[in-house]
């Protein structure tokens, strides 16, 4: 009986150190950075929203006003100010349910702006930006932990910022700096992430180029023969965000083109016990992706479905669109509750929109 007491107590010692190494490793959170061309469409608002509701769970060290292909000749900073505002209201009752989510003022410290010039219009020289300047500042802080790069619109600012280290570091500190980014761009919607791409060689990218309809990210947006397509819904969002769930959620503006196909840009982010941040290939709430070098398409790729951005065949391996299969389950009239679907869904979208009831719901409990 002692024997057997010891053998108890030595699993239950191990499985409370094990437990405390995880909640240890939970506890660290990611940095971020956005990169936003907030008021070409609604969504970047929309993410936005979400995003502050996770704000205790990352640490937002940048909120970038940028231009893309959708809105070339401003920023909309005042945007950003706004929706912090709404924030704000709720925070102290957002600290009732979890601590840590910062207070507006820490977020208004970390809204900055990119210049109002479009891709490659707005690199090189007498072209850093309060924005640019930024990130590498954020860049330069004595910390260990990679910065997520999350871009929502044009990716033009962080090339300033690469393209400044470039000229005005060594080469072994531009190497240290550039090797602590991670980026995610939603497709490209400037011509400076193909310039990244190919100048910057190591630099940790995650980018369905081409078009958007193919692009993993996409998954979100529209709807799709297996998946709930009821939780991206307006009633859905009408019903569990916008009305009667305070003033961020009534902020949160009416689809215009899709719900929120930026948010796939830092869903990965989260931690739910999908993923591995320092492994794409794991996949996440934000889809699952492969480092591979893409090839170029068999057709030209029409510019209509790119935004606009003329498409150019990469380089280098990226990580990019990975294809699952997925078996869904399905309501059962009989016996146990749930069963499997007689249909197996497959493509890279399946990577992302199996996971739309977790993540919709879970966005919605916030």
């Amino acid at each position: 009986m002692n024997r057997k007491f010891r053998l108890f107590v030595n699993i239950l010692v191990l499985l409370i150190v094990i437990q405390a190494s995880i909640s240890a490793q939970s506890a660290e959170k990611h940095r971020l950075i956005v990169l936003t061309d907030i008021e070409a469409d609604p969504d970047d608002s929309q993410t936005l929203i979400r995003l502050l509701l996770y704000s205790n769970q990352i640490d937002i060290e940048g909120l970038i006003a940028t231009t893309s292909v959708h809105q070339k000749n401003r920023v909309a900073p005042e945007t950003i100010r706004k929706i912090i505002s709404a924030y704000e209201k709720v925070q102290p009752n957002l600290l009732k349910h979890e601590p840590g989510f910062p207070s507006s003022q820490e977020l208004l410290s970390v809204v900055k702006e990119g210049l109002p010039l479009y891709g490659m219009q707005g690199v090189g020289k007498d072209k850093d930006s309060e924005g640019s300047e930024w990130i590498i500042k954020v860049l330069e802080k004595e910390d260990p932990r990679p910065v997520w790069i999350s871009v929502w619109g044009g990716p033009n600012t962080l090339a300033q910022a690469l393209w400044k280290i470039k000229e005005t570091r060594s080469a072994s500190e531009a190497k240290r700096l550039v090797d602590k980014i991670r980026v995610y761009t939603i497709s490209d919607q400037d011509d400076s992430g193909a310039w990244m791409r190919k100048t910057f060689p190591d630099l940790f990218y995650i980018v369905s180029p081409g078009s958007y309809f193919t692009a993993t990210w996409s998954a979100i947006t529209r709807s799709f023969a297996g998946a709930n397509n009821e939780v991206i819904s307006n009633e859905w969002l009408t019903k569990n965000i916008q009305q009667g769930h305070g003033p961020l959620g009534a902020l949160y503006p009416d689809v215009a083109y899709g719900m929120e196909g930026d948010t796939p840009s830092w869903l990965m982010l989260i931690r739910n016990g999908l993923n591995d941040h320092a492994n794409p290939g794991w996949g996440s709430w934000g889809g699952r992706y492969e480092l591979y070098l893409p090839e170029p398409p068999s057709e030209p790729v029409n510019p209509r479905f790119t935004g606009g951005v003329p498409f150019e065949p990469e380089t280098r391996p990226i990580w990019t669109n990975a294809a699952d299969e997925f078996t869904p389950r399905i309501p059962n009239d009989w016996g146990r509750a749930i069963r499997r679907d007689t249909a197996t869904y497959s493509g890279n979208h399946v990577t992302l929109w199996r996971w739309r009831e977790d993540f919709q719901h879970d966005f919605a409990a916030r």
